[in-house]
């Protein structure tokens, strides 16, 4: 890798973090990363033993018993200063992301600021970890309720969002008073270590932050086979969350799980269109099409179907594809191979099934892992596409007659993370929104992500909120005390 577009060189980290020290594996095992863009490998990872992963839980339970007993302030003014210092290396954070998971430079550099952002806000949270005193049940009781961190978590992160999907995680766990150790994804590995280096930097005792690397299986069983972890939070497939909440039964360790997704993106006939497809845009085409929340199924009514079809090829016509370096690239290789073919087959399963091709290069055009934009039309429910995520570049467009009907299909999923509706009828707007099963809605709105906000789905799209108040949660427990009078 050319380190020549990092300021601060010492940023790029092929080693674990664990208790404060930079450890290779006591084997000397590596995986190799690469950049999705054109294969070049970047560097190596250590992976790490069962034995390892156990140390780094000792080491973050002796970091626990040291940053449990900090007050919330000082607590917070490191968190604000890990915060200073994800800023002060947008620049660096950002190059790598985009050089390990391959998105336009822009869009990373926009991530490092989302990724600080939860970090600033749980840092002012941790001064707000409120308990409540409750009315004794009898004469001269007093009953009191605190909040306490629960102990020792670990957090399985994905590769889409290398960044923020740790800090959303680990600055509520750390403002709550909880030590973490963060596995992140085997193909995005540099940008946790980068924060990792400046949590560091920022004074975070030893042990309160980790970043571990290797197999994920088994470093996920040895966080949930140790009665230590007490908390277990993870971002990625459904298939792979319930496994993990099957894991920690054993020990009745609290899990926080971000599934799938299957979002429905709704236009009415009473839509804003032009407002629509300026969301559309933003909630499909982000991050190529790859987020957990990206619109996979365009739900169109049948009054202005093919004007907002046009409006969106237009504007489709706009993106710009190709090296996440480049000036202007608006869509960048997918993570790899494997992602681009299944955006191919979601495309040709579809067009088996009647779909109609409207714009952009047919995916079978593309080579590696770029896939280009691709618009269809006349998409049914039976496709392919309609009950798995594409987590790529196709926007797929179904026409309904009925409102009913529009909810019926947005609901037929096992799914519920994300939805988007656009309406200009306010009657419309609370009675859709109510009857949608999603954790998060959209209205006339396609970017729904910020700190403050609530983030999890319902149904098989997880357990539990990141972000906001209801992020810290996940990391405390409640404490009951009935004091007796005299």
């Amino acid at each position: 890798m050319s380190l020549s577009r990092l300021s601060a060189k010492r940023l790029f980290r092929q080693q674990s973090y664990i208790g404060g020290q930079w450890r290779d594996a006591a084997d000397g095992a590596t995986v190799k990363v690469d950049n999705p863009a054109n294969g070049e490998i970047l560097g190596t990872i250590p992976s790490l033993s069962a034995a390892e992963i156990g140390e780094a839980i000792v080491q973050a339970d002796a970091g626990f018993q040291i940053w449990r007993k900090k007050t919330a302030l000082e607590r917070a003014d490191l968190l604000l200063r890990w915060n200073d210092l994800m800023l002060e290396h947008k620049e660096d954070i950002a190059s790598l992301m985009t050089m390990e998971q391959g998105k336009p430079l822009e869009e990373s550099r926009g991530e490092v600021v989302y990724a600080a952002s939860f970090i600033r806000w749980f840092a002012e949270e941790a001064r707000r970890v409120y308990g409540e005193t409750i009315p004794g049940a009898k004469p001269g009781q007093h009953i009191v309720v605190t909040r306490h961190p629960v102990g020792v978590t670990a957090a399985i992160t994905p590769w889409n969002f290398p960044a923020a999907m740790i800090t959303r995680k680990a600055g509520a766990a750390l403002a709550a008073g909880c030590s973490m150790i963060v596995k992140p994804a085997e193909a995005t590995p540099y940008t946790a270590l980068a924060l990792a280096e400046l949590a560091h930097e920022a004074g975070i005792p030893a042990g309160v932050f980790n970043v571990v690397t290797g197999k994920s299986s088994m470093i996920g069983k040895v966080f949930t086979d140790s009665p230590v972890v007490r908390t277990l939070s993870f971002t990625g497939s459904t298939s792979v969350g319930s496994k993990l909440m099957a894991q920690c039964a054993d020990n009745v360790q609290k899990v926080s799980l971000e599934l799938g997704g299957n979002a429905p993106f709704i236009v009415f006939d009473d839509a804003d269109l032009k407002r629509a497809v300026e969301g559309a845009m933003v909630s499909k085409f982000r991050n190529t099409g790859q987020t957990c929340i990206c619109a996979n199924r365009f739900l169109v009514q049948a009054s202005v179907h093919d004007e907002f079809v046009s409006l969106l090829a237009e504007a489709m016509g706009k993106l710009k594809v190709g090296d996440g370096f480049e000036e202007g690239v608006t869509q960048s290789a997918l993570i790899n191979h494997d992602a681009a073919l299944k955006v191919k087959r979601h495309y040709e399963d579809a067009l088996s099934k009647g779909a109609t091709h409207v714009a952009g290069p047919r995916p079978e055009a593309d080579n590696g892992s770029y896939v280009h934009p691709v618009l269809i039309t006349d998409v049914t429910p039976d496709m392919e596409l309609c009950e798995d995520e594409t987590f790529g570049p196709l926007a797929a467009v179904m026409k309904f007659d009925t409102e009913e009907e529009a909810l019926k299909i947005a609901n037929d999923t096992p799914y519920g993370l994300a939805a988007y509706f656009y309406s200009t009828n306010i009657h419309r707007i609370w009675r859709v929104a109510d009857e949608l099963e999603a954790g998060i809605i959209g209205v006339n709105e396609g970017a729904v992500s910020n700190a403050a906000a609530p983030f999890g789905g319902v149904k098989a799209s997880g357990l539990g909120r990141e972000g906001s108040h209801y992020g810290l949660d996940e990391y405390t427990e409640v404490k009951y005390l009935c004091m007796g009078a005299e």
